[in-house]
């Protein structure tokens, strides 16, 4: 799954965390899962992502968006989800003028009553494709380390990939 010139990038999703980690690079961002629009009338501008949600919500009105907290689902708003990953994915990436789009193993964390439904899980794969992506895999189940996000997938056990 990871080639040379394409980074790996790890993304564990919670109703309240998101975190990516570039294993290319070990950088690591663990932030809030929140996202900062513009109100109407203005036109529909992101103000922040992350912590910074917070401070530009609390500097000009706001609407403050938690794409990834709903009773029934992980995924409340997906622009929202897809924008927040957009911007989180660009951040570790880091800034340059000709980046290679990353391979993208998306975690979504917990354990809802029988499982993640395929409309969620499809939803997860898209959302890192519009994100940037170039490949994604979905992964439940336990953490994974590092070596074992470079290993053979198939050996992996405590989880399933979807």
């Amino acid at each position: 799954m990871l080639s040379f010139f394409s980074p790996l990038v790890y993304i564990q999703i919670s109703p309240n965390l998101l975190t990516l980690k570039n294993l290319k690079t070990g950088l690591e961002i663990s932030e809030v899962a929140e996202i900062a629009l513009s109100l109407p009338p203005k036109p529909k501008v992101i103000l922040g992502a992350g912590a910074q949600a917070r401070l530009a919500s609390a500097s000009e009105p706001a609407q403050l968006i938690q794409p990834f907290a709903h009773p029934r689902s992980l995924v409340s708003d997906f622009a929202s989800a897809e924008a927040l990953i957009r911007i989180q994915l660009q951040r570790v990436l880091g800034k340059g003028w000709l980046r290679v789009a990353p391979s993208v193993v998306m975690h979504p964390l917990g354990n809802p009553d029988g499982g993640f439904t395929q409309v969620e899980l499809r939803a997860f794969r898209e959302m890192a494709m519009g994100a940037g992506a170039s490949t994604v895999r979905v992964w439940t189940g336990r953490p994974l380390a590092n070596h074992e996000l470079l290993a053979d997938p198939a050996a992996l056990s405590g989880g399933k990939w979807e």
